[in-house]
């Protein structure tokens, strides 16, 4: 994966969904599996909410860790997203039944993670990279245009971390409590995101009329 990335950078976020999906997925499906072998009363929802709570705790762990990275802090923390985001996505999957190793869940991964705006353009993107051969000339260029689309869980924190290193020169520990709230927070939005794509419909009515019951 590490080769066909550097041939076609333009593709690196669609070559690391497909990546996720078939290292990760499986793993997922046994988590699922697992417990519903245990616990074979245990609901969707149920199973969401575990997946939610380790994923966000393991985000916001690993922002903590990444701020200790020094200059290499954004890229280390950007690593821990890409991995924190891809397997939350699929382990809710696999909690509301569907395959989490299925191809559709690399098109899943790029819109929920905001990388695409829908399923179609994700889709697209996807059968390009799967035909893309032999290394495109002059795709460096592109790769800029990936590397922001890849970052897109970050875009929004980007802008922050001139403060939090400022921050982190008057208060000891600021740099790494912000980095470990902020990704914890875009995992809990991932989540919710993810849940309303997942949830079947008739369980989301009725998890709405018992709410506003």
């Amino acid at each position: 994966m590490t080769a066909r990335v550097l041939d076609h950078p333009g593709f690196a976020p669609e070559l690391l969904a497909l990546s996720a999906v078939e290292s990760l997925g499986p793993s997922a499906a046994d988590w699922a599996e697992r417990l519903r072998t245990r616990y074979p009363d245990a609901s969707a929802d149920g199973l969401a909410r575990l997946a939610t709570r380790r994923f966000v705790r393991s985000a916001g762990v690993g922002g903590a860790a990444a701020a200790l990275a020094g200059f290499f802090a954004p890229l280390a923390e950007l690593a821990s997203v890409l991995w924190t985001h891809s397997n939350l996505v699929l382990h809710l999957a696999a909690a509301y039944g569907r395959d989490p190793a299925h191809p559709d869940r690399a098109v899943d991964l790029l819109v929920l993670t905001q990388v695409h705006p829908d399923p179609e353009s994700a889709r697209a993107a996807l059968a390009a990279a799967r035909a893309a051969d032999d290394p495109v000339e002059g795709a460096w260029p592109r790769a800029a245009e990936a590397a922001w689309r890849l970052a897109a869980p970050l875009t929004a924190q980007a802008g922050g971390w001139v403060a939090l290193r400022l921050a982190a020169r008057l208060l000891p520990g600021a740099a790494v409590l912000a980095a470990a709230l902020g990704d914890a927070a875009a995992a809990d939005r991932l989540a919710a995101r993810a849940v309303a794509t997942y949830r079947p419909r008739q369980s989301q009515s009725n998890h709405s009329r018992g709410s506003s019951a």
